[in-house]
């Protein structure tokens, strides 16, 4: 068995999100199924972090073994022979038998998109989120700042359903950026808790809006307490997994 690396970028459109779900496509078990075409056994697939449904990534990592004599360039061009076309790999490297996708990682970064206008263009709808009042975008900026360091983001994230060690993470730069009509949140740390980045997004549009002040953004973050409706979900289609980093 060969260890290797990919670099996937998808549309999550039409997707239950990255992880194998019961029922509804996903991520990658599209993936899975493709590479067990062309390798004739059971694959698993390691995903460096999981995306929600109708969540968009242009650097998503996975690691895969696999038995067989392909490299990385002609595993690379079998898999987008066969994938639809809303999955790429775009890059396959062979990787070292202990390196893992998600253990491995160092830090990940997340862009969200928004589109500020009354109306939304058709061919970007599936990936901004739509805010058709006014945003304050030094307002926003503002607020970005309060979450840069080490915090406990108990109030800005969502039950996963599991058992979560820790909520306490440490984000490494967040900004917010105007290109005409579209506003982009940057945003990257050692790793992000269920819904997190969006919880951050949806309450900075919050701000943006006028209803919370941007040292409202401290005053939870201090607060550390299970998340409110004060804090809503970003809708998905804007959000973006950007990049991995690794040693």
């Amino acid at each position: 068995m060969r260890r290797f690396k990919l670099t996937v970028a998808y549309d999550g459109t039409a997707y239950a999100g990255w992880q194998v779900q019961p029922a509804d496509p996903s991520v990658q078990q599209t993936i899975e199924r493709t590479l067990e075409l062309f390798v004739g056994h059971p694959v698993k697939l390691h995903g460096s972090g999981r995306t929600d449904q109708g969540v968009h990534a242009r650097g998503q990592v996975a690691h895969v073994d696999l038995a067989c004599r392909m490299e990385a360039r002609a595993l690379c061009r079998a898999l987008n022979a066969r994938l639809p076309g809303d999955i790429r790999v775009l890059k396959a490297v062979e990787a070292a038998p202990d390196f893992h996708a998600r253990r491995s990682a160092v830090g990940k970064e997340y862009r969200y998109f928004v589109w500020n206008d009354a109306v939304v263009l058709p061919d970007k709808r599936l990936y901004v989120a739509h805010a058709y009042r006014p945003l304050d975008v030094a307002a926003m900026r503002e607020g970005a700042a309060f979450f840069v360091g080490r915090h406990d983001f108990a109030s800005f994230t969502a039950n996963p359903q599991r058992v979560v060690e820790s909520t306490v993470r440490s984000i490494f730069a967040f900004s917010v950026a105007k290109r005409g009509k579209e506003i982009v949140f940057r945003v990257s740390g050692e790793g992000f808790l269920y819904k997190q980045v969006r919880s951050m997004v949806g309450f900075l549009l919050r701000v943006g809006e006028g209803a919370e002040p941007p040292g409202a953004v401290k005053e939870l973050l201090d607060a550390r307490a299970p998340r409110k409706a004060r804090v809503p979900s970003a809708a998905p289609h804007g959000l973006f997994l950007w990049r991995v980093w690794y040693k």
